[in-house]
């Protein structure tokens, strides 16, 4: 899970009294330097998700019970990803949905591609893209997995995944790095890691009988990534080691003044007022960085935010389900002249969020589940046809 996930995981408990409070007064975000778009009936719908599959619904709350579990063991969109803009190729959007598999979204098309030897017992998330493909990563958790103590597992170095790519073409995952490919400890798992584009920064865990043990290293491919294989790996990555200042200091939350200009400019009607924390992620890059816009002696809860950078777009959906939206989506012209447009999406049950969202074509998927501190109940996505949303309505 990325660190957008962790600080969710951790202030999951307060959206929902931020949430609570904002029904009760019927307040939405300031959107003072764009126009306000509410979503109408016509050009939406819902789905959820199973323990087997996605379905639809005509609202969350009516979707079947779910016991609420541990994030890393829920299945849920845990991290999402689009390609980036090419010339005569669809835009792609793309989501790892843990315990399940890999939702592909076309437009208005869905496929889930789903994999069992992969997905059933393992926490998935982190996607990026290397050269346009989708790479993300499993592992275990030790906290809620006690299969991680398997003897059979634990002494199979060929069970330990690390790095998978998605082929979308063929719609299956399979490995490009297991664990032991850049680690000889037994019964070690990747955590969480950071790409920059070049390099490659892991934490590492260590399980045993008598105790955990964290580790840090650094490794880079002296051959295309997507060239290697769990076989051929030591002879094409070189590995460092590192420590925790070094993993924390590409994983820090940087201040929002340090954003993209984009950004800002997207987000200038209210960031100034409005404490949250945001998570903003290039079409088809590396690892997102996270930006967090504190205001001293703030009465307001922080809220959890996600943005995607476009060639010709930006977007960034605020946990409330506020989508701010700037730019041209792909063959249609520039929404009133480059000023920024907010989305209002559906207003959700108290306890549920928005989490994450990409754009398809002129289709938009947001995120939606159903959280209580570190346990996740209901969840699925939203799809919002853009096109009539916007394209019809606004010059």
């Amino acid at each position: 899970m990325n660190l957008f996930g962790k600080t969710f995981m951790i202030t999951a408990a307060l959206s929902s009294l931020v949430l609570c409070s904002c029904s009760k007064k019927n307040e939405q975000l300031p959107v003072q330097n764009a126009v306000s778009v509410e979503i109408t009936k016509t050009n939406h719908a819902w789905y959820y998700f199973s323990n087997t599959s996605y379905h639809l619904t005509d609202r969350p709350q009516n979707s079947p019970l779910v016991i609420p579990r541990p994030w890393t063991e829920s299945v849920r969109i845990s991290s999402t990803g689009v390609t980036p803009e090419e010339f005569g190729y669809e835009q792609k959007g793309f989501a790892v949905v843990n315990r399940l598999g890999i939702l592909s979204f076309e437009n208005e098309a869905i496929s889930l591609s789903k994999d069992i030897n992969v997905f059933a017992d393992r926490t998935a998330g982190n996607l990026v893209f290397v050269k346009n493909s989708p790479i993300f990563s499993v592992y275990k958790s030790s906290f809620f997995n006690d299969t991680i103590l398997d003897p059979n597992y634990k002494n199979d170095e060929t069970a330990h995944l690390f790095l998978l790519q998605f082929d979308s073409s063929a719609n299956v995952s399979y490995p490009v790095l297991n664990c032991n490919n850049i680690s000889d400890k037994i019964n070690s798992e990747v955590t969480d890691f950071f790409w920059d584009g070049l390099d490659w920064c892991c934490s590492l865990k260590t399980i045993s009988d008598t105790r955990n043990e964290f580790s840090y290293i650094k490794f880079t491919p002296s051959i295309p990534l997507l060239s290697i294989s769990p076989s051929t790996a030591d002879q094409f990555i070189t590995i460092k080691e590192t420590d925790v200042q070094t993993f924390r200091s590409y994983k820090e939350q940087l201040k929002y003044s340090t954003a993209p200009e984009r950004i800002k400019k997207l987000l200038s009607g209210f960031d100034s007022d409005l404490p949250f924390i945001l998570e903003v992620k290039n079409a088809g890059g590396s690892s997102p960085r996270v930006y967090t816009n504190s205001i001293a002696n703030s009465q307001s809860k922080e809220l959890n935010a996600k943005a995607i950078l476009s060639k010709s777009w930006s977007a960034a959906l605020f946990e409330d389900g506020t989508l701010f939206l700037e730019g041209a989506l792909p063959g249609k012209h520039i929404l009133r002249s480059g000023k920024p447009v907010a989305i209002r999406l559906p207003k959700l049950p108290v306890g549920f969020v928005y989490s994450d969202f990409v754009i398809s074509g002129t289709t938009l998927y947001a995120v939606w589940e159903e959280t209580s501190f570190y346990k996740t109940g209901k969840a699925g996505f939203l799809q919002v046809n853009l096109e009539r949303t916007l394209y019809s309505r606004l010059i």
